[in-house]
Order: structure tokens, then sequence, then C-alpha cells
């Protein structure tokens, strides 16, 4: 799932397609917002948009959601519940340096397809596609 205002900030195309290829491998949902402005703290607005977005309804509770904010240069990346204890904070930990290194070369897109890829591997791991029952 892409924000609208994706394109102003990222290719759009190119972060669709790491989401689609990450999503291939596991059940669990990740999704990009990119908003112009937001008050208080950019984690608990992160938190707020996944849980906006219907994404805390994933069976598994597994959603993960990439939020940036580029006029405030900060981003955040959040996991629902059954994600956030599954991968633990070394991956967050992991996955919020990899898109910063990107960030501050200047390539927010090379940044947020770096972190889904990320994700995703760990996402997979713990959350692997299951197949589709057959009728």
């Amino acid at each position: 799932m892409v924000n609208a205002q994706l394109h102003r900030f990222v290719d759009k195309k190119r972060v669709r397609d790491a989401i689609v290829r990450a999503e291939e491998a596991t059940d669990a949902p990740i999704s990009v917002s990119i908003v112009p402005h937001v008050s208080g703290d950019v984690h608990a607005a992160a938190l707020r948009a996944l849980h906006a977005r219907g994404l805390s309804r994933a069976r598994d509770r597994n959603a993960v959601h990439f939020f940036v904010v580029p006029s405030r240069r900060e981003f955040a990346v959040v996991g629902d519940a059954g994600a956030h204890e599954r991968l633990g904070q070394e991956a967050w930990n992991g996955v919020a340096a990899t898109v910063e290194k990107h960030f501050r070369l200047g390539d927010p897109t090379a940044g947020l397809v770096a972190g889904i890829e990320e994700v995703g591997h760990h996402l997979a791991r713990h959350f692997p596609r299951k197949p589709s029952p057959s009728r």
C-alpha cells in the first residue's frame, strides 16, 4: 500500500515493486506513508497510521508500516503487536539504520526499498507465506 504523495518524494514504482516482492514470501502486509506534516511524536503518528489503514486487522497482527515525514527529516518503521514481538528490537534497529543510511545519502527511494527488503526477509522467516487452500 503506497500513499498518493509518494511520487513527490520517491520513485513510487520502485517502492511498490519492493513491497510486492517482499509480500510474495510472507503473509505480513507492508505499507508506506509519506506525509507532509505531523505534529507530535513521529513514532506515535506511525502507529496511529498503521491502525487507521486497517493494518492491525491482519490475522497474525504482523503488519509493518514505514512512515516518512520529509518536512521534519524523520521517519519511523513500526510493526503491529505480532511483528514487533517476533522480530525483536535488534531487527527493528537494523531496518531503521538501513533506511537512515540511504536517506542521509540523499536517496530516499533506495532507503525505502532496502528497508522493505530487509524487513521482508525478517517477516518471511517469522511469518512465511502459507500455501493457498485448493478448491
